[in-house]
C-alpha cells in the first residue's frame, strides 16, 4: 500500500488535479494523473514479486484498505487495478460479488460503477452465469442508482455469450427511471449488443415504447 501511494504521489500534477476534480464533480481530490500515467505507475508495483499477495483474504483486505483509506481518487483506481490484476484472476468468482457491490455502492459514481460492471462483474458472470444471474436481477431493482447501473452494464462486451433473458430482466425495471445515468446505461447496453445482433435490438426497442428518447437514441446509434 505504501509503494502504491508513493509511486502515485511521485507523478502528481496539481494543476491537472484541479481540473479532474471539477470535471468529475468529485468531493475527493485528485493527484492529477492521466489514465496512461496511472497504469504505467502501477504496473511495476503490482507486478513486483515482493508485493505479491498469497492469500485471498489478504488480497480482498488490501483492496478494501486501499479503498477505505484513500485520500485521493487515484487510490480508488489503484484498488480497482489490484482487483483486476492478472495475478489474482483465480479469485474472481461469485464469492467476490459482495465486495464488488460494496465498492459500487460506496463509490456512487459512473467511473467506479462502469469499471467494475464491465470488467469484474462481467467476467464473474461469464464464468458462473447460473450463480450470478440472480444477483444481477436483484441489483437491477436496488435503491442505489449505481448498483442498478452496474447490473445493466454487466454484460457489456459479452457479445454472443450475452444472456438475452437476463439483459431484458435487468433493463425493464429501469426503463422508466428518469435519471440520466440509468437511461444512458440502458442505451449503452443495447447499443453494445447491437454489434452482435442488430435485429434483436431493433425488436427490443420496438417492443418497449416506454424507452426514453436518450435510451432509444443510444440503442440505435449505429443501426
Amino acid at each position: 500500500m505504501e509503494a502504491v501511494r508513493t509511486t502515485l504521489a511521485s507523478h502528481a500534477d496539481p494543476v491537472r488535479a484541479t481540473g479532474q476534480q471539477r470535471y468529475m464533480k468529485s468531493a475527493m481530490p485528485y493527484l492529477g494523473l492521466t489514465t496512461p500515467t496511472l497504469r504505467q505507475a502501477l504496473r511495476p508495483v503490482l507486478a513486483d514479486p515482493a508485493y505479491r499477495i498469497a492469500e485471498r483474504h489478504q488480497w480482498e483486505a488490501t483492496v478494501r484498505r486501499l479503498w477505505d483509506e484513500a485520500t485521493h481518487r487515484e487510490h480508488w483506481y489503484a484498488a480497482l487495478a489490484l482487483l483486476g490484476h492478472r495475478h489474482y484472476r483465480q479469485w474472481r468468482d461469485p464469492r467476490l460479488l459482495p465486495l464488488l457491490e460494496a465498492l459500487v455502492r460506496d463509490g456512487a459514481w459512473w467511473d467506479v460503477a462502469d469499471s467494475i460492471a464491465t470488467h469484474e462483474v462481467r467476467d464473474v458472470h461469464l464464468g458462473w452465469p447460473t450463480e450470478v444471474a440472480p444477483v444481477l436481477r436483484r441489483w437491477s431493482r436496488d435503491e442505489s442508482l449505481w448498483v442498478r447501473r452496474a447490473a445493466i452494464l454487466a454484460q457489456i462486451g459479452a457479445k454472443d455469450r450475452t444472456d438475452l433473458a437476463l439483459l431484458t430482466e435487468v433493463i425493464e425495471p429501469n426503463i422508466a427511471d428518469p435519471d440520466f445515468f440509468a437511461r444512458k446505461a440502458v442505451g449503452w447496453a443495447l447499443r453494445d449488443y447491437a454489434r452482435t445482433d442488430p435485429d434483436w435490438v431493433r425488436g427490443f426497442v420496438a417492443a418497449h415504447p416506454a424507452l426514453s428518447n436518450l435510451s432509444r437514441r443510444e440503442a440505435l446509434k449505429h443501426l
